[in-house]
């Protein structure tokens, strides 16, 4: 191609032309990183953790957060930016991404840890500082190199991020591109071209991103969207639940997709566990406030972004609530039992928790069902109750990839102190969610393992092993 024509093309296609750029800078850093052992690898990982929990950037990342996007709270971004962090960099402390990872000797195996290349980890407004650090710990465990696409609401805060990430990985003597973000202006088309070089995708945010990204042609992964219901049976301990729920609700104004949207009560203790609920911080809107709610909080069939992620006091205000409303910390509206028809049903982004209530567990399974098929499914749900029983029903009949019992739900779905999940900020739903991942995104995501096969003594059961009964119950 002449040069006149590879000028034509540029001029056509400027975004391609940036892409490129990056992916080059990203490859030669990898280039660079190839030979690091698990000690070095385990040291630039600490050094991105430490480019954020680092108390002063945690706070100013958090406040540019905010001012950026008008989303969520400075406090809640500022403990997000440390809690996920630090526990993130728990588990990645704990593995092998390097080398022999995993030898079974009885089976003659032997596991090699191997970079999947230049990754493309597209985050959304809701957490434009967190996610990408939480993507890059992932992403440089397994010796990859990544390009953060930011969203262009939070495109500053994103920035920033990434130029401390570059500059703690500088002070440790590896190379900046190791990490990368897309140049101002964000578009669309950037992020396509983007997801179209890179060897693998990860998109945590809006479902058209998904979307676009499994329609790539590169492998991606992709998680769904949250609507997460909880459930208070009749043997929960109301005051306890209550002040989860409030506290997970309320956690960066209901950014996360793990915030509860709805709650299921059961007949016998609804009035007492609304009680609870109200001691805890919650208001319960009258009917015509309900109206009220429900018109401002949806425009046009869509949610009003004047209105998600707000503070209590500013919708207060917009719902037009009065002054019997101030001072609290969120907003219920009881709907009886779920209607798919109704918008209360879906997924809110805003501190209103819409209340159902069930006359039994059978009941209490059929209005999940009808929540999570609106939207959800695939996601997660949860129970507060002293019955376990309840619990593994609702593990053994609802489509969800997470039943978290008895626990602060935005505190626990995302990894916990006290449970056994991956710290992440990106949730997969499995295929019901339209996800190619049924687990929180981690490590193992980050890395090709090669199988070094030896044999071992011959495994074949005979024909009558594995045939007899079959044979005699219904013949040859």
């Amino acid at each position: 191609m002449s040069s006149e024509a590879v000028a034509q093309v540029s001029e056509e296609n400027p975004e391609k032309e940036i892409i490129k750029g990056l992916v080059e800078k990203a490859r030669a850093a990898m280039a660079q990183f190839a030979n690091a052992d698990q000690a070095r690898v385990d040291e630039a990982v600490t050094a991105l953790a430490w480019s954020i929990y680092e108390p002063a950037r945690a706070k100013e990342l958090a406040e540019l957060a905010v001012q950026d996007t008008g989303l969520g709270n400075v406090e809640s971004k500022i403990m997000k930016n440390q809690r996920k962090t630090f526990g993130c960099l728990r588990d990645l402390s704990r593995v092998k991404t390097v080398g022999v990872i995993e030898e079974i000797p009885e089976k003659g195996l032997v596991k090699y840890a191997k970079p999947v290349g230049v990754v493309a980890a597209v985050s959304p407004s809701t957490n434009p500082a967190a996610t990408p650090v939480n993507k890059a710990m992932f992403a440089v465990k397994g010796r990859n190199a990544v390009i953060i696409a930011p969203s262009p609401a939070g495109l500053s805060t994103t920035t920033k991020t990434v130029n401390y990430m570059r500059a703690e990985l500088e002070k440790i003597g590896l190379p900046a591109d190791l990490v990368q973000a897309l140049p101002a202006p964000v578009n669309k088309q950037l992020t396509q071209e983007l997801m179209y070089a890179a060897d693998l995708v990860i998109v945590t945010g809006s479902q058209n991103n998904v979307k676009r990204a499994y329609s790539s042609g590169t492998p991606a992964i992709g998680v769904g969207a949250g609507n997460v219901p909880v459930v208070i049976d009749e043997t929960a301990d109301l005051d306890d639940a209550a002040q989860k729920i409030c506290m997970s609700k309320i956690f960066d104004n209901s950014t996360s997709c793990s915030s509860e949207n709805s709650i299921i009560i059961l007949d016998s203790v609804y009035d007492e566990a609304i009680e609870a609920l109200k001691r805890a911080g919650g208001y319960v809107c009258s009917p015509e406030q309900k109206e009220m709610v429900r018109d401002k909080l949806w425009v046009d069939g869509h949610l009003n972004r004047h209105v998600i992620a707000k503070d209590a006091d500013v919708l207060v205000d917009v719902f037009g609530l009065g002054e019997g409303a101030k001072g609290h910390k969120f907003f219920m509206v009881e709907e009886g039992t779920a209607d798919p028809d109704s918008k209360f049903i879906d997924e809110k982004l805003s501190l209103v928790l819409t209340v159902y209530r069930a006359k039994d567990m059978d009941d209490v399974v059929d209005q999940l069902n009808t929540i999570l098929n609106v939207c959800g499914i695939g996601h997660s749900v949860g129970i507060h109750t002293n019955v376990p029983e309840h619990a593994d029903r609702l593990a053994e009949e609802i489509n969800v990839v997470r039943v978290l019992v008895n626990q602060a739900h935005t505190f626990g779905n995302g990894g916990g102190f006290n449970n056994g999940l991956n710290f992440t900020l990106s949730m997969g739903g499995g295929t019901w969610a339209g996800n190619s991942i049924d687990e929180n995104l981690n490590y193992r995501h980050f890395i090709n393992v090669t199988n070094l096969v030896r044999t071992i003594p011959e495994d074949k059961p005979s024909e009558d092993e594995l045939f007899g009964d079959y044979w005699g119950k219904y013949g040859k």
